[in-house]
């Protein structure tokens, strides 16, 4: 059970933040880093929802994908709190991103990709504006991945935490691309060879 019923308490202003089980390491920390990307993605999301509920036409479109993301959104606060503690520190049943979890996002994916045309070049972000944080959110989750990826090189993290991440960040950009088909949008793609205008003088 988590109380929060006072929201500063000065500990931190001195550049030190306080992991699970009590130690006090500096703000910069890299686990700091990792999990609070974690946090920055999570907060991604949640505008994601709401701009899937202020411009989704399409009602099981929007129930569908609101209904996931709130899924994504408690697992990464699950994940956040893994990053957040050290190996020594681990509680039996601490959460943590699980092997389970990461097979939902595989079968939900693979769902939204059954629905979609196959790529023969990368997609421009962009593609209306749900499909739009959805890009953003998964760029988000890409630094999560780099910055959890530096924490483990210096000390253990979950496996299922990284493997998690990595597994999101493709997620998100399937999800992209399905919900700018539900909306009719348009996908622009990366086009390296076309012509470039050219520039008046």
């Amino acid at each position: 059970m988590v109380l929060l019923n006072r929201i500063y308490t000065r500990t931190g202003d001195d550049g030190s933040t306080g992991l699970v089980g009590g130690e006090r390491v500096g703000k910069d920390d890299l686990r700091i880093e990792a999990y609070g990307t974690v946090d920055e993605l999570n907060a991604c999301i949640g505008m994601v929802r709401d701009a899937n509920t202020r411009h989704q036409t399409d009602a099981a479109a929007r129930q569908q994908l609101d209904t996931q993301l709130l899924n994504i959104q408690q697992r990464l606060f699950d994940l956040g709190a893994s990053l957040a503690t050290r190996p020594g520190s681990r509680r039996p049943g601490q959460p943590c991103a699980t092997v389970g979890d990461i097979e939902w996002l595989e079968q939900t994916l693979d769902a939204m990709n059954a629905e979609l045309a196959p790529l023969n070049s990368f997609v421009l972000p962009g593609g209306g504006p749900i499909a739009e944080p959805l890009h953003l959110a998964r760029t988000v989750c890409r630094r999560g991945e780099r910055a959890t990826v530096r924490l483990g090189r210096h000390e253990p993290v979950e496996e299922s935490d990284l493997k998690y991440l990595n597994r999101l960040s493709d997620w998100l950009f399937v999800a992209s691309r399905w919900v700018a088909k539900r909306a009719g949008e348009p996908e622009p793609l990366w086009a390296p060879w076309a012509e470039k205008p050219s520039v008046d003088k």
